[in-house]
């Protein structure tokens, strides 16, 4: 009985949430999304739970928002010259399709630590249903910033498990990454302030050379 209240109070939270973003969820997709005979007082082990994987699309209106172009001036450009939407882009997308609290990261397991690297599996969890499983990792150079780089496979996980949500996928798209960087980017070479070493790397063309570097 106690699983039954659990299920209709979250029913009403997932309706009030669209309802508040102007938004119309029907009846059918509210109950589907909270459904589980097999809930217990405790809920979903989302360590193990496989729950609402692939069970109905979500609503047209956060569809929407997922599957938005992305803005180029969002993108940004790392000096080798790898292209990607800073991982907060992710979260506003994600708050602004669900809602804030109608999201979230579960573990699912332990942080793998090598003396390099730190890593873990997280789920991506919408609307009470299992979006997408995927491994973040960190590099991190002292013991000292381990808790800094278990963040950083946190959110390493959060972008990755976004791809299968449609989010940004222009990114992973080979033709894109070359089109983009023949119009937003360049390669130029720059000067190491104290130590004078050259190197080549890539920026945006609308952003300055950072420091250590300056333009030669």
């Amino acid at each position: 009985m106690s699983s039954i209240i659990k299920n209709k109070k979250l029913h009403n939270v997932i309706k009030n949430i669209f309802k508040s973003q102007g938004h119309i969820l029907t009846q059918s997709y509210a109950q589907r999304a909270t459904q589980d005979t097999s809930l217990d007082d405790t809920g979903h082990d989302w360590s193990k739970s496989f729950y609402g994987l692939s069970l109905q699309p979500f609503p047209k209106e956060a569809i929407e928002i997922l599957l938005k172009p992305v803005d180029p001036d969002d993108v940004e450009c790392k000096p080798d010259g790898m292209i990607y939407l800073p991982e907060i882009k992710y979260r506003r997308i994600l708050n602004l399709a669900f809602g804030p609290g109608g999201w979230g990261l579960a573990p699912r397991g332990e942080n793998s630590v090598s003396p390099r690297n730190i890593s873990r599996e997280y789920a991506l969890v919408c609307l009470g249903r299992l979006v997408s499983v995927a491994r973040g990792e960190q590099e991190y150079f002292e013991p000292s910033g381990l808790a800094t780089a278990a963040e950083g496979a946190k959110s390493n996980a959060l972008m990755r498990c976004c791809k299968d949500l449609g989010i940004a996928s222009e990114l992973w798209d080979p033709r894109y990454v070359r089109e983009f960087k023949n119009r937003y980017c360049e390669d130029i070479v720059v000067e190491h302030v104290t130590k004078k070493m050259r190197k080549k790397i890539w920026k945006r063309k609308d952003t300055p050379v950072e420091y250590p570097f300056k333009m030669m």
